[in-house]
């Protein structure tokens, strides 16, 4: 068979191949029935769902005729770099690093670091819009999270609440 369009081709792999990481990696918990599911359950159910998607966008892909094949371009690389730097920037601020001494700034210094450094991956940088979406985002995680969900981690920096 022939690929006939490189982009739905490489993004079906990239789908089955997490989808089967993720389906495969929920078989080290308990799984379960579906009257009683167990912690493994739904990453077991999503996996394979992903994988069964990817697996039809790759199907597509060999059959459905595209006019230049739509060849992959080139990588993206400082949108790439920004939105992973972004989330790591969340985790280290969120949780600290205690190997080097950084405390946890908590939640709300996280969020605004995350969409600020994750703005500027797009082609046009506003640091208003940015900041804005940063209160909206940091307001619904701080509802849902702390107050509807009653999580317990660090929400403001330990030298403002000591």
């Amino acid at each position: 068979m022939k690929i006939r369009s490189q982009r739905d081709f490489f993004s079906g792999l990239m789908f089955a191949v997490v989808g089967a990481a993720f389906a495969i990696g929920a078989t080290n918990y308990n799984i379960g029935t579906g009257a009683r599911m167990g912690p493994g359950y739904f990453p077991l159910m999503l996996g394979v769902l992903l994988a069964i998607l990817g697996l039809g966008v790759i199907l597509g892909a060999m059959t459905i005729e595209t006019a230049d094949g739509e060849p992959v371009g080139r990588i993206a690389w400082k949108p790439l770099v920004l939105i992973i730097g972004a989330n790591l920037i969340f985790g280290i601020l969120l949780g600290g690093l205690p190997s080097i001494g950084l405390p946890a700034l908590g939640l709300i210094a996280a969020i605004y670091a995350l969409v600020v450094v994750a703005s500027l991956a797009g082609s046009t940088f506003h640091m208003k819009s940015a900041l804005i979406l940063a209160t909206v985002l940091a307001i619904g995680s701080y509802l849902t999270f702390i107050l509807g969900l009653s999580l317990q981690f660090q929400v403001w920096p330990t030298f403002i609440t000591g």
